[in-house]
Parts: C-alpha cells; structure tokens; sequence
C-alpha cells in the first residue's frame, strides 16, 4: 500500500516527549514523511487576542521530514494538501500533538481533499484539556473510521 506519514505541530513550541518523537522518528524512517509546524502570525489567526497564548514566531519540526510546511491555526495549507495528493498515495498515516484539535482539523482537510486519513494512535498527544488524547481518537473514529498504531504500520512494511 502506498502511504506517507504527516506529522503535525512536532516543534519544541509545544514540547513534546520525547518517547512520541522517537516513535514517529522510527515510523518515518520507513515511509515518505511530511511535517507541519505552526508559526504564530496575529494577523492570520488571532491567538493573542481570542485566547490570550499564541504558538512561537520561529520554531522547527523535531522529526526529521521529507518537506516541512508552515501553517497559521488549526488546519492545514493548501500547499500541503497538494503536495500529498501529487504524491499519489493510498493513505495518509497522521500523527502529532493535540489530537483533538491540530491533528483533527489534518483529518477533516485530508478527507475534504480527497484523501484516506488514519490515525496512528500512539503517534499522537492530546491537549491539555485530555493528555490520553481519547478524545481525539474517538472523535476521528467516528468521522472518519481509520485507525492503526505504529507497529502494525511497520509490521505491515516488514511484511
């Protein structure tokens, strides 16, 4: 099956542990790997004046990747979208930090384009409103249904 991993908002902005970036650091070795990171720019998304935080102005991806792209807010670019259609794929593995959020709104861009998302559940953190992340999780199983964890993607590449 021909699949690329995104891996979203991995950036020290958000620090993530490190056991979920030697994870997705292993699964990446195996598949072509696409990062987000989110940049804070007030002008297009407001996270200082309707939320009172915003993420850093300059930051990098913790995971090596094929391409990094840089997006405002929750979703994810155009760019990147088309991007991982050119790269002709049959699903898109996704993994990262708030599950309930970031990494929900790749899923519903992903299916809006066109494309297979599916969670890699323990490739993946909550925010801190639920750290398990479940949320996320069941939120993406029921709008969208696929799931897997790391080792049946590399069990399956092994195969």
């Amino acid at each position: 099956m021909r699949q690329a991993l995104l891996i979203v908002d991995v950036q020290s902005t958000f620090s993530p542990s490190e056991k979920l970036v030697d994870g997705i650091r292993t699964l990446s070795a195996y598949i072509p790997t696409i990062a987000s990171i989110e940049l804070h720019d007030e002008q297009v998304t407001p996270f200082q004046r309707q939320l009172g935080w915003h993420p850093a102005r300059e930051d990098v991806a913790l995971v090596e990747a094929d391409k990094v792209f840089i997006k405002h807010g929750y979703g994810q670019t155009a760019e990147t979208l088309a991007y991982i259609k050119q790269l002709n794929v049959e699903r898109v593995l996704v993994c990262g930090l708030q599950t309930e959020t970031c990494v929900l709104a790749a899923g519903f861009a992903l299916f809006d384009a066109g494309l297979c998302p599916t969670l890699v559940t323990d490739l993946t953190l909550g925010s801190s409103l639920d750290r398990s992340g479940q949320l996320g999780i069941d939120l993406w199983k029921h709008h969208f249904g696929q799931v897997t964890t790391a080792a049946e993607v590399i069990a399956a590449l092994k195969g």
